[in-house]
């Protein structure tokens, strides 16, 4: 049984410096598994070929993918922000991917199964448990410190939230996701806090309900850690200074 999640989703993927890595054939496999999938690929003013690399892939699918150019960098939150606020109009579901495919393509039947099985769902997070049976490859380091962070933002927004940062999210595509997007994140690093903390206080104001009767995690079978990740140790400190901007915002 197939889920409306899978009927009309579009997702965009955030490419920064991706011309060597793109793998066009996963891609092209997941327009081919998934029908109703539409692709929306932003170029994040890459200084290598990446606009030639998405242009080319594009110029194949009769237009389920499309693309959006960024004339510099200005990072992965409003590269996020930009092309969801572009492909939101006629969709049903909309969300992020990363371009690396740390999380496989095939997880959107996880995410599909995820919502037939929680129908009031409007958000769904990619969420990377280490379990006997899944294939979770995290670097040790960068697991202990993400534990660390995502216990620190969990709490920071007062919801029980396993992972933040998983870069794979869907979203139901209604007007108070819309109003979500309409100020840039604050945040460059954590703007899935942000956009957390945002959609926990428009659901509140609008039905009288937080996150948590929204929010879904989606346990993950399979993540890697892929060479060549722009994140690095030192970003783990700038991401907990825009947790307690983002602390300091939710108090007011």
């Amino acid at each position: 049984m197939t889920h409306a999640l899978l009927d009309a989703l579009t997702l965009v993927v955030p490419c920064y410096n991706e011309a060597k890595r793109f793998d066009a054939a996963k891609f092209s496999e997941a327009l081919a598994r998934f029908p109703g999938l539409q692709l929306l690929l932003v170029n994040d003013g890459s200084s290598d070929a990446t606009e030639a690399v998405i242009q080319a892939f594009a110029a194949g699918t009769k237009g389920r993918v499309r693309t959006l150019s960024l004339p510099q960098n200005r990072g992965k939150a409003e590269a996020v922000r930009a092309g969801m606020q572009a492909a939101m109009d006629g969709v049903g579901w909309i969300g992020f991917w990363d371009a690396d495919l740390a999380t496989p393509l095939d997880a959107l039947e996880e995410f599909s199964n995820a919502a037939l099985r929680h129908s009031g769902a409007r958000a769904l997070l990619g969420s990377r448990v280490r379990l006997l049976g899944r294939e979770i490859d995290r670097n040790p380091v960068r697991h202990v410190l993400g534990r660390i962070f995502a216990t620190a933002a969990s709490v920071t927004l007062d919801l029980p939230v396993y992972d933040t940062q998983c870069g794979a999210k869907i979203f139901l595509a209604d007007e108070t996701f819309r109003s979500v997007l309409q100020e840039p994140f604050a945040s460059r690093w954590i703007f899935d806090v942000e956009l957390l903390q945002r959609l926990d206080a428009a659901w509140l104001r609008t039905t009288g309900l937080r996150a948590t009767a929204y929010l879904v995690e989606v346990p993950l079978l399979a993540w890697q850690d892929v060479k060549g990740s722009s994140v690095r140790g030192r970003d783990f400190l700038r991401a907990g200074a825009e947790l307690a901007v983002i602390r300091s915002r939710r108090d007011r």
